[in-house]
């Protein structure tokens, strides 16, 4: 048998060579017994003490004995190392929600490392929540939300089995938002050694932004899934046209240069309208079409009330009935574009490198205009969804925006055309208003 010189490296051994040890001593045994001198034989080869061979041995011997698989595996891996800090769930959930906002704060608040909170987190005994403000709801507006979703069920299927709410095609949805140039903290991913990249800003209050007016529609397809109409009527900047003062290096004195609108007023707001909005739902609405189209918009005061007079007489030119309409007061999420689709175009926007006004602009409707159709209809169906959740609170807005899988739905040939409400939902909805 030849002899290893290596000095013991390893306090503890691995499996393989527990096992190699274990054949090898059954070379040297003799009946179930070792010969003489064997242990330490072994020992020295593997560079391990004699005593771990006669237990590697007694181990082995005992399983064989017994007609059990030899299984030399350790028996320290449970008992060994540092152990494990335990967190109290019950004391966390005592804990004030604003000593919860961060990693630091509810470390120190449960005495222990924020290495052992951070790594609680990623184990999943935690859960990280990130909390978005939603307006405060009055009784009056709880009862005015209600009877909007109410107002959404369509009238033929109350007294079925499964009554739906309205297709929504004859609903156009606007509203405003304002679109920045850049943001004051953003996020790259760089390579190792790579230069961080420099921006640089006057001042973060005056970030370049411009505001815009975008409408659309519930999209329309035919049998066979092929788009009839995209539902997208329209994004419309409050900008204006003002010929420069003085002479740059880049242009001359009396260029137009495009300038943003700060400021947008109810005539400003009323002439976008009438001009661009109107116009643009003459020149896109499906010719099958029969009976009214309502535009939905929120409450803000620059919007134009329903009985405007300018209003009505543009609505109804060219054999058009277009009538307006608010939504509920302190109801974003009851207007598809600020439900999903004002986000939707944001994510896009921001992935271009912006220098001036007409690059935000054009960003901004390049990114309305590549936002696909089916899209635009699936925050349509979570419209629906959200109104059947507000149903189930009584009107109020403490509810998390149901899931449903409308991609997967879609890819399966299942996506709902309108999304079903329970009888006992509406009575009981109508028993609320009722007291």
């Amino acid at each position: 048998m030849e002899h290893s010189t290596n000095p013991l490296t390893k306090k503890n051994t691995t499996i393989a060579q527990r096992q190699a040890i274990f054949q090898v001593l059954l070379q040297e045994s003799l009946d179930g017994r070792l010969k003489k001198g064997s242990a330490s034989e072994v020992a020295s080869l593997f560079s391990v003490s004699k005593r771990t061979v006669s237990r590697i041995w007694r181990q082995g011997k005992n399983q064989v004995d017994q007609g059990l698989p030899v299984d030399l595996s350790s028996n320290m891996s449970m008992v060994v190392g540092r152990k494990r800090i335990q967190i109290n769930l019950n004391q966390v959930s005592e804990i004030s929600l604003r000593r919860r906002s961060n990693i630091r704060s509810l470390a120190k608040s449960l005495n222990v490392s924020k290495s052992t909170m951070h790594r609680r987190i990623k184990e999943g005994v935690l859960r990280p929540h990130t909390n978005a403000i939603k307006p405060t709801l009055t009784h009056e507006n709880k009862r005015a939300r209600l009877e909007f979703c109410l107002s959404k069920i369509t009238l033929s299927s109350l007294f079925s089995p499964l009554p739906t709410f309205y297709d929504m095609f004859n609903v156009v949805h606007i509203d405003e938002k304002w679109f920045y140039m850049s943001k004051p903290s953003k996020r790259y991913y760089l390579v190792p050694g790579e230069d961080e990249p420099l921006r640089t800003c006057k001042s973060k209050k005056f970030i370049t932004k411009v505001m815009f007016l975008a409408a659309v529609a519930r999209p329309r397809f035919d049998s066979s899934g092929n788009e009839v109409f995209s539902g997208k009527i329209g994004i419309y900047p409050f900008t204006t046209l003002e010929p420069t003062k003085r002479s740059r290096k880049n242009r001359v004195a009396g260029t137009l240069e495009t300038k943003p609108i700060l400021s947008v007023n109810k005539e400003i707001t009323k002439s976008w309208l009438i001009e661009k909005v109107l116009s643009d739902i003459r020149a896109k609405w499906p010719r099958g079409h029969t009976g009214p189209i309502f535009i939905q918009q929120d409450n803000a005061k620059p919007h134009v009330d329903v009985n405007d007079s300018e209003f009505l007489e543009a609505a109804s030119r060219d054999g058009f009935d277009i009538r307006l309409c608010f939504q509920p007061p302190n109801s974003l999420d009851l207007n598809v574009l600020d439900l999903g689709f004002f986000r939707a175009i944001q994510s896009l926007q921001e992935q271009e490198a912006l220098r001036t006004i007409d690059e935000l602009v054009d960003a901004v409707q390049t990114s309305f205009e590549r936002m696909q159709s089916q899209q635009l209809n699936n925050v349509f169906l979570t419209l629906q969804t959200c109104m059947k959740e507000i149903m189930k609170i009584q009107g109020g807005n403490n509810y998390h925006v149901p899931y449903i899988g409308k991609n997967r739905l879609e890819r399966q040939g299942n996506l709902p055309f309108q999304i079903e409400c329970d009888q006992s939902l509406i009575d009981d909805a109508i028993m609320f208003l009722n007291h």
